[in-house]
């Protein structure tokens, strides 16, 4: 696919990376036994729970349960998305992160080089602006206006908030020495050019508001007036080569750095909002960067948080935006993530608002006037709908379905569904039966014990199929005779899972543990796969270590003999009931003669 890292290049990377030197160089671990521990750093603890093992590349907390391959503790410790854990494992393995061809993020050395130009100016120009708003002679007038509003000067440092001289050529003046340098900020936008070709800065006489990315780095700005001036109240940047509005958020860098695990974020519409927050303990806070809250930033906010709280004014645009948030949000509603709306009342933002209240009141509002997804859902469709007629309840089904079914939470679409039968007022409940049977119809397998085999052993064969094919990638092709493929998917949860891991393991002989578990990263199940990973059986006695080969071995064929003999007194089963209701054909009688002497 466009756009991606090819797979090869990941594994590489992977397969020359030693996790106990990435981890120990965040983490200081120690030796125990063969694998490695230290106090977890996702959780306070006192004593070591986090074991990082060598063997398998792997690192699990006992605590948390925190766990994962390299890629992932770079993205848990470093609070990166994938593709920067990935940019920052090449980086010290000091290789480019190639793309696949045609791919938008896919940049030669040249245009690398050039946003690296990019980021650093501007980074400068964030410190120009820092700069003036101590030692331009305006800059009194800009700091009186942000003491007002009841800012500290930690809190304006930390967000790195500056001023925009109103001369016309101060950026201009400061950067653009020559030609190039002002096509450079041309580029960023830092000036603009009139349709004489006169060049001057973009914002001028404003508070400065740097806008960063997950990074850390200054990717653009918003510019907000001094009270009573004139113009547009904020002016933000245009989208550049580096910036693009509907991917970031303003405010979430710092977001991170203040709270390692936020157990919720808030999304509102300013970004003196997002300051006033922080400045009364609200570290939870990030705006939208003055559009709609796109799917892009709702993606990245339920990765932050499994709560999201969208406050918007309580006027009509604020609940159209609210809508707009909520239809944007319905594909990425899995089942353990939360949000929720909150309205103001008229004349109040945030920033007001807490400074009138205080945090703790402030909290507590939140907390009271939070309006459930479903229910705003349903309240903005029964207002179109009138359910008083069968023709209005069908239209508000039909309306309806379109956005339960966007829902990927299985959970998550069971509670929209019930509201949606309520709003119908229907008295049966044709899908909970329907449920029911699958529970009761899905069949329960058990696996025996081994005697002497050190796997304690308590999983479905399914399952410790797949655990073993994790903890030893290499069982595919040992095992010939075992074929995940030719067993009936329709009687074994779990199944198609195991075919694809199978499949897998066969075409890549020479993987590890690590590198199937990130072959499965953004698969349905690949966070199930990791976790099986988890429970493994290691010992420093090499001798051991070969003895539980062998039974890995003896219990992966024997698992999958179990499912073969199930399917086939499945088949059985199912010929002899055929044969009392309908009768069998010459074909099927054979086979029936054929499984009952097998049985027998």
């Amino acid at each position: 696919m466009a756009g991606r890292i090819p797979r090869d290049f990941i594994d590489d990377l992977i397969a020359r990376s030693d996790i106990v030197e990435i981890v120990d160089s965040r983490v200081r671990l120690k030796k125990a036994g063969k694998n490695y521990q230290a106090c977890c750093p996702f959780h306070n603890e006192k004593s070591p729970s986090f074991t990082v093992s060598q063997d398998k590349q792997f690192y699990h907390c006992f605590g948390c349960g925190a766990h994962g391959n390299v890629i992932s503790f770079l993205m848990e410790f470093d609070r990166l998305e994938f593709p920067e854990a990935v940019e920052e494992l090449a980086q010290f393995h000091a290789v480019d992160v190639p793309r696949e061809q045609g791919s938008a993020n896919s940049f030669s050395p040249e245009k690398k080089q050039q946003r690296q130009s990019d980021y650093e100016l501007m980074e400068q120009v964030a410190r120009f602006f820092a700069h003036q708003l101590k030692h331009h002679a305006n800059g009194a007038k800009a700091i009186d206006y942000l003491k007002q509003r009841g800012l500290s000067g930690e809190v304006v440092k930390n967000f790195g908030i500056g001023y925009a001289p109103p001369e016309w050529d101060s950026a201009l003046a400061a950067f653009g020495k020559t030609p190039e340098l002002q096509q450079q900020l041309l580029d960023l936008k830092i000036i603009t050019q009139n349709d004489n070709g006169r060049r001057f800065d973009f914002f001028r006489d404003r508070i400065m508001f740097p806008i960063r990315d997950k990074r850390g780095r200054v990717i653009g700005f918003g510019g907000r007036v001094l009270e009573g001036d004139n113009g547009p109240k904020y002016l933000n940047s245009p989208e550049t080569r580096i910036f693009h509005k509907g991917h970031e958020l303003y405010g979430l860098y710092q977001l991170k750095q203040a709270l390692r695990s936020p157990n919720q974020t808030m999304v509102v519409e300013g970004y003196m909002d997002v300051v006033a927050l922080a400045q009364f303990g609200i570290h939870y806070a990030v705006a939208s960067l003055g559009t709609a809250t796109t799917a892009e930033q709702i993606q990245s906010l339920f990765r932050t948080a499994p709560k999201l709280i969208c406050c918007y004014d309580g006027d009509r645009a604020g609940r159209e935006a609210a809508w707009r948030a909520l239809q944007n949000a319905l594909p990425y509603v899995k089942d353990g993530v939360e949000m929720q709306f909150v309205f103001l009342p008229d004349g109040e933002d945030p920033d007001t608002l807490i400074r009138q209240i205080g945090l703790e009141a402030f909290e507590q509002k939140l907390q009271q006037d939070s309006i459930p997804l479903s229910q705003f859902l349903f309240d903005y469709l029964l207002k179109n709908h009138h359910v008083r007629t069968d023709e209005g309840k069908a239209a508000l089904k039909a309306d309806a379905e379109q956005y339960i079914n966007q829902v990927p939470g299985e959970n998550q679409k069971e509670v929209l569904g019930e509201k949606l039968r309520k709003a119908l007022r229907e008295g049966g409940y044709s899908n909970d039966l329907k449920k029911d049977l699958l529970d009761a119809n899905r069949p329960k397998i058990k696996l025996s014990s081994y005697s002497g085999a050190p796997l304690k052993n308590t999983l479905s064969p399914v399952r410790s199929m797949l655990k073993l094919l994790i903890e030893n990638p290499t069982l595919a092709v040992e095992c010939p005779e075992v074929q995940p493929n030719l067993l009936n998917s329709e009687l074994f949860a779990g199944l198609p899972l195991l075919v694809e891991v199978h499949r897998f393991c066969l075409d890549r002989p020479n993987h590890k543990s690590a590198q199937v578990i990130e072959a499965f990263r953004e698969h349905p199940q690949g966070k199930f796969l990791a976790r099986l990973l988890v429970d493994t059986n290691s010992s420093d006695d090499e001798s051991i270590n070969n003895l539980f080969k062998q039974h890995q071995v003896r219990v992966f064929t024997d698992c999958f003999s179990k499912l073969i003999d199930l399917q086939l007194k499945s088949r059985l089963e199912e010929l002899l009931t055929k044969s009392t209701v309908s009768g069998l054909n010459e074909a099927e009688k054979q086979e029936l003669r054929a499984l009952t002497l097998q049985q027998n």
